[in-house]
C-alpha cells in the first residue's frame, strides 16, 4: 500500500517543482518544441512569400541527398573538423602538461591562452582577416609571400582550421588540467623511484589515467566542429571564390533557410547532418568501452 505524503513533504514537492518550472519550460519552449517543429519544415515546403508550408514528404530528402552541394559542404565540414578536433586536443594536452607544473607566472600563461575562448567571435574574425589578407596582412609580410589563404579554394580550408584550433586550444586546456589535478601524485612518485624518465610517465601514465576527459573533449569537439557556422560565416565573404569549398552544413542551412527563405529544405540538411552526428557518436560510445581507462 502506498504511504500517503505528509504536508511537510507535499510542501517540499511543490516547492521543488516550483525551483525547476523555469528549467523544463525553458527545455520545452528553447530546446524540445524547435527540434519537433525542424523535423515537421523537413516535411513542407514554404508556401508562398514565405507564408504557409506545403506537405511534401521526402521530397526534400530527395533533394538534398542527390544534390552534390549537399555532400560538399559535409565532406567541407569533415575537412575542418579534421583540423580542429585533433590539433586542438593535441597541442592542449601538451600545454596543460607544462602549466600543470610549477612555473614562474603559471596563471599568466594560462590566462593567455584561454583569452580566444572569451574573445567576441566577430573581433576573432576581424583580426584573422587581416592577419590573413592578400595584400596588407602580416603573415605574407612576414614570410615576404603573396598568398590568398583565404580566398584560394586549396588552402582556404586550413586557414579557417588553424583559426579553429587558436579558437579551441585554451578551453581544451582547462579540462586537460582539471583531469591532471585528478590523478594522484603517487603513481608519479613511484616511477620516479623506478627511473622512469618524464617521457615513459606521461605515455604510461598520464595519457592512460587522462584518457575519461582526452575521450569526452574529443567527442564535444567533434560535434562542435560538424556543427562550425559562426567562424566561417564572419570570415568568408559571400563573394569569395573559395566559399563553396569551405562552407559547412550549418552555413549551407543558413543560406537556404534565412537567405533563400526555403526553411523545409534549410531544417532538411539540419535533420541529415543530425543523423550524421548521431551515428558517429554511436561509434564513438562504442570505441569508448574498449579505449577508456576504467578506475
Amino acid at each position: 500500500m502506498k504511504k500517503k505524503m505528509t504536508p511537510a513533504e507535499k510542501s517540499e514537492a511543490k516547492w521543488g517543482l516550483l525551483f525547476v518550472a523555469p528549467t523544463m519550460i525553458g527545455l520545452i519552449v528553447l530546446n524540445f518544441y524547435p527540434i519537433f517543429n525542424t523535423i515537421y519544415q523537413s516535411f513542407c515546403k514554404t508556401g508562398d512569400f514565405g507564408k504557409g508550408n506545403k506537405f511534401v514528404g521526402l521530397a526534400n530528402y530527395a533533394a538534398v541527398l542527390q544534390s552534390s552541394e549537399t555532400w560538399q559542404s559535409l565532406w567541407n565540414t569533415i575537412k575542418y573538423a579534421l583540423i580542429e578536433v585533433p590539433f586542438g586536443v593535441v597541442i592542449a594536452l601538451i600545454l596543460a602538461v607544462l602549466l600543470n607544473k610549477k612555473i614562474a607566472a603559471r596563471s599568466v600563461y594560462r590566462t593567455i591562452f584561454f583569452l580566444p575562448m572569451v574573445c567576441a567571435p566577430a573581433a576573432v574574425a576581424m583580426v584573422w582577416k587581416w592577419l590573413y589578407n592578400q595584400q596588407f596582412g602580416l603573415l605574407n609580410h612576414v614570410f615576404h609571400s603573396n598568398v590568398a589563404w583565404i580566398s584560394d579554394p586549396k588552402i582556404a580550408w586550413i586557414s579557417i582550421g588553424v583559426i579553429g584550433v587558436w579558437s579551441i586550444i585554451g578551453y581544451n586546456m582547462v579540462l586537460f588540467l582539471s583531469g591532471l589535478q585528478e590523478i594522484p601524485g603517487d603513481y608519479y612518485e613511484a616511477a620516479d623511484i623506478d627511473g622512469a624518465s618524464g617521457l615513459r610517465q606521461f605515455f604510461s601514465i598520464t595519457v592512460p589515467l587522462l584518457s575519461p576527459t582526452t575521450f569526452f573533449i574529443v567527442q564535444t569537439r567533434i560535434i562542435g566542429a560538424l556543427t562550425v557556422f559562426d567562424l566561417m560565416f564572419m570570415v568568408m565573404d559571400k563573394t569569395n571564390v573559395a566559399l563553396k569549398k569551405v562552407q559547412s552544413v550549418v552555413y549551407l542551412f543558413y543560406q537556404y533557410a534565412f537567405t533563400n527563405g526555403n526553411k523545409g529544405y534549410g531544417a532538411t540538411l539540419v535533420i541529415v547532418l543530425l543523423i550524421f552526428i548521431m551515428i558517429i557518436t554511436f561509434i564513438l560510445q562504442r570505441v569508448e568501452k574498449k579505449m577508456v581507462y576504467q578506475n
